[in-house]
C-alpha cells in the first residue's frame, strides 16, 4: 500500500506470486521465439525470477531487486552491448502482454493503462541503453511506476 492508503500496482497485480508466474509464462515462450530466442540464449533458469524481482520493486514492491541483485546499474549493465532492434522489442513487448492475459494479470483498464505504460517505456529504454553508443545513465535507482504516471523523456 501507499501511504495514502492507495493499493501499489504490485499489490493489485497479486505480489511476487503473480509476477512470477507472469515472468515463467513469459520466458517460456521467449526461449521458442525466433526473434527473442537469441537475445536470451545464455539467460539463467532464475532469469524469470529476477525479472519478477525486477517488477516487483517498479510496482512498487519489496525492494529485493536491489538489496539482493544490484538494483538499477545492474539491470542497465544486463542490457549493455545487446543491440536490441525495434522488432525485437516489439515482439518482446506483445509476448509479455500475451503472458499478462494467460496468467490473469488483473485486467481493468486502470491496472493495465499502468502496466502497458510501464512495458512500453522499460522495453524503449532498454532498447536505447543497449545500443553501442548509447551514453551512460544519469539514473541510480529503480524507476518506481505508479497508476495514470508517465515518466518525462526527451522529444
Amino acid at each position: 500500500m501507499t501511504t495514502d492508503g492507495t493499493p501499489t500496482l504490485y499489490d493489485w497485480a497479486g505480489g511476487i506470486e503473480a509476477l512470477d508466474r507472469l515472468t515463467e509464462e513469459f520466458y517460456r515462450h521467449v526461449r521458442k521465439d525466433e526473434l527473442l530466442a537469441p537475445l536470451f540464449q545464455y539467460m539463467s533458469d532464475d532469469h524469470p525470477h529476477h525479472v519478477a524481482m525486477w517488477l516487483a520493486e517498479v510496482f512498487g514492491g519489496p525492494t529485493d531487486y536491489t538489496d539482493e541483485l544490484g538494483g538499477f546499474k545492474r539491470m542497465i549493465g544486463s542490457h549493455k552491448g545487446k543491440k536490441i532492434q525495434p522488432e525485437q522489442r516489439k515482439r518482446w513487448v506483445k509476448l509479455m502482454l500475451e503472458a499478462a492475459d494467460t496468467v490473469g494479470l488483473p485486467a481493468d483498464p486502470e491496472f493495465r493503462s499502468a502496466f502497458v505504460a510501464y512495458i512500453e517505456w522499460g522495453s524503449r529504454r532498454a532498447m536505447a541503453n543497449s545500443q553501442p553508443d548509447a551514453p551512460p545513465s544519469k539514473r541510480e535507482t529503480v524507476p518506481i511506476w505508479g497508476w495514470g504516471e508517465a515518466k518525462p523523456g526527451k522529444p
